[in-house]
C-alpha cells in the first residue's frame, strides 16, 4: 500500500473548478421543460473608465440598433436594458448549431452621490454605446474662524466682516 501526500490546496481546487463548471452549465445553458437547450443567457460586456471629469462607460451592444437599447437614470442608478432578437428560424429536420447569444438584458450601476442626471449624455456608433457621466463637483471645505472674547468671528470668504 502506497502512502499518498494530502494536499488540501489541490482539493479545493479541485472543488472550486466543479463548482465553476456546474454554474456555468447551469446559468449559461438553461433547459426548458421538454428537455431542448435554449440559447445562453446574454450579458453585454461593459467597461467603465474614469477620466479627470468624467465616467465612460462603453458598452458592445452587437446587432443592436439604437432603438433597442433603453437607457435610464433613476435614484443614482444607471441602468442599460434591451433585447437581441434571435435569427434563426426552429428546424425539426437536421440540426442548426447556435452559438450566438440573444435575449433581454439589464445591467445596473451606482453612481457616485451628486452625480447631475441631467449631465449624462450618450451616444451610439457601430454596435457599441458610450455614456459620459459628468463627476460631481467636489465640494471645498469651508473655513470657519474662533471667535476671541467679545469680538465677532469673520469668516473667511465673508464680505461683510
Amino acid at each position: 500500500m502506497a502512502l499518498v501526500r494530502w494536499e488540501p490546496v489541490r482539493e479545493l481546487t479541485s472543488l472550486q473548478n466543479e463548482m465553476n463548471r456546474l454554474f456555468n452549465t447551469f446559468f449559461d445553458t438553461p433547459t426548458t421543460g421538454n428537455g431542448t437547450a435554449t440559447p445562453r443567457r446574454w450579458i453585454p460586456a461593459m467597461d467603465l473608465v474614469e477620466t479627470d471629469d468624467h465616467f465612460i462607460l462603453k458598452a458592445d451592444l452587437p446587432g443592436l440598433a439604437q432603438e433597442d437599447v433603453n437607457l435610464e437614470v433613476d435614484d443614482n442608478v444607471l441602468t442599460v436594458s434591451g433585447e437581441r432578437k434571435a435569427e434563426h428560424e426552429d428546424r425539426r429536420e437536421g440540426y442548426v448549431r447556435v452559438e450566438r447569444s440573444y435575449g433581454a438584458f439589464r445591467r445596473s450601476l451606482t453612481l457616485p452621490d451628486g452625480v447631475d442626471p441631467e449631465g449624462v449624455s450618450a451616444s451610439f456608433d457601430k454596435g457599441v454605446l458610450e455614456v459620459r457621466i459628468p463627476k460631481p463637483e467636489e465640494r471645498k471645505p469651508r473655513r470657519v474662524a474662533i471667535q476671541v472674547g467679545d469680538r465677532p468671528a469673520a469668516i473667511e470668504g465673508d464680505e461683510s466682516a
